[in-house]
């Protein structure tokens, strides 16, 4: 079985399946895709992500606001702690720093980030984070808000060696996504390569950044096979192994996730 760790099922594109999310979910139990996390990323949609997690015993939802978002609600720590209270609710997240698209003062960015890592804490449930240039940032601030306590994952990962290290050393999980499959993406596979396996996650960040022989095109769970099949082949190993290692890294990432 395959897990695709991070997924956005309530933005798919549904053009080749007349509409029907449940035919894209279809299609990816038909890949070997038993198990999927739809990653909440604006607080309005919360409730959609939050339905179709509702409605699948193999799909799960987070919470939270992604650092990009902006002129929206800021939830309070009690706001997040409220909605994480759901079963179906495994993590906080997707939050964290990126400074590639916003250049001005990014103070409430990082205060976002550090209510989302207390939240976490409060409620025990680890954290799912995005993180575009701003390495140092981001470190700091989980170190400085005491993230170890429930650690996580960082997510469709793109930064260096060093960067994972130090995330690792907090307890989290990397996670890679199709970038990795791209020819221009050296530094990446050197770190896929050098990764522990038993700390080591998958993904598509569908809708987006759809792995090679997909890219350019519109991602979806399915997807989530050919990162397998392209780490497994720049490891050298089976891609079985590489399938039973995330697979069990995920439940243990996300421990309230229920296997199925």
């Amino acid at each position: 079985m395959l897990i695709d760790s991070h997924c956005h099922l309530d933005r798919l594109d549904l053009t080749a399946y007349d509409g029907k999310l449940e035919q894209a979910i279809q299609a990816a139990l038909n890949n070997g895709i038993g198990y999927m996390l739809c990653v909440c990323i604006d607080w309005d949609n919360f409730n959609d992500v939050l339905s179709i997690a509702e409605q699948y015993p193999y799909i799960s939802a987070s919470v939270g606001v992604h650092p990009n978002e902006k002129d929206c609600h800021e939830p309070s720590v009690e706001e997040l702690v409220q909605r994480a209270q759901h079963d179906k609710v495994v993590a906080i997240g997707e939050t964290g720093l990126d400074t590639h698209w916003l250049k001005e003062d990014l103070s409430w960015q990082q205060d976002r980030f550090r209510r989302h890592i207390q939240a976490a804490i409060a409620v025990n449930k680890p954290l799912i984070i995005h993180s575009r240039e701003a390495r140092e940032d981001t470190i700091r601030l989980l170190q400085e808000e005491h993230a170890d306590k429930v650690a996580g994952v960082m997510h469709c990962f793109t930064e260096t060696w060093e960067m994972a290290e130090a995330a690792m050393a907090l307890g989290f999980y990397i996670s890679f996504s199709g970038i990795v499959t791209f020819k221009n993406a050296k530094e990446l596979q050197d770190v896929a390569k050098r990764m522990p396996i038993e700390r080591m996650l998958i993904e598509t960040d569908s809708p987006y950044l759809a792995p090679v022989p997909h890219r350019g095109k519109t991602n979806e769970p399915a997807y989530v096979k050919h990162v397998a099949e392209f780490i497994a082949e720049l490891r050298g190993e089976s891609y079985d192994d590489i399938c039973a290692a995330t697979t069990e890294n995920f439940f243990r990432c996300f421990p309230s996730a229920t296997k199925i």
